[in-house]
């Protein structure tokens, strides 16, 4: 099985994807995973390096990271705020464009988002966003392919969000939107997601027969629910 080409070059936002690139990366990970059960491992990225850079430490990202480049063929370079310069003797740009000099891409975990954008601009390789204080798309779409795993059929299910309007929030609502699945956000009004994702999500589920909702009120939020997060 080939792996999916995606139009875009980096990963920083769930609104990189169309559906039909999400839905192709999601069989891709069934074919992985079976695959990966039976102890068959098939070297799509070998002789492949990958820099992460962990300006905010991560127990799961780091090792599903790093393990899965392994399982891949490739290598993966662990990288704090104590190994390199990022933002303080070297600017972004200087760090992207001596990263993308010996490596096959680089992975991100820190607080701003523009600081990824930054990285992704002067970076000529590809940009994965690991997580900003704006959005978490890789922890979005692991979360949504464990709902494909039980519903292929997305259409019509919904997902209960309870908690702060934050980067997590943030993506699943992009994520629900492109994929068609009804969402609702509870949570306190002081804590809403960003009205500029919201609205974005609005426009993209125009298309997608998404129903998008956010409430205060928990038990309005969770009737009907499929799945609460």
């Amino acid at each position: 099985m080939k792996i999916p080409v995606l139009k875009t070059p980096d990963l920083l936002s769930l609104a990189d994807l169309t559906q039909e690139e999400i839905i192709n990366l999601f069989e891709f990970t069934a074919y992985l995973k079976k695959n990966t059960k039976k102890g068959k491992f098939k070297k799509y990225l070998e002789n492949k390096t990958l820099a992460m850079i962990f300006e905010k430490s991560s127990t799961r990202t780091r090792v599903s990271f790093e393990t899965g480049m392994l399982q891949l063929g490739g290598h993966a370079l662990f990288l704090s705020s104590n190994d390199i310069q990022l933002g303080r003797g070297e600017t972004i740009a200087d760090t992207a464009r001596v990263l993308a000099r010996y490596n096959d891409g680089i992975m991100i975990r820190t607080f701003e988002h523009e600081k990824i954008m930054t990285l992704a601009h002067y970076a000529s390789i590809p940009v994965i966003n690991g997580l900003s204080d704006s959005f978490h798309p890789c922890q979005a779409l692991t979360d949504y392919y464990t709902i494909y795993e039980r519903n292929k059929n997305l259409s019509g299910v919904k997902v209960t969000y309870i908690g702060d309007g934050n980067n997590v929030a943030n993506s699943l609502l992009l994520g629900a939107a492109i994929l068609g699945i009804d969402i609702t956000i509870a949570c306190p009004k002081k804590y809403s997601p960003d009205m500029g994702i919201l609205e974005r999500a609005f426009k993209i589920s125009s298309g997608t027969d998404s129903n998008i909702m956010i409430t205060d009120n928990i038990t309005e939020a969770v009737e009907g629910a499929d799945y609460i997060y």
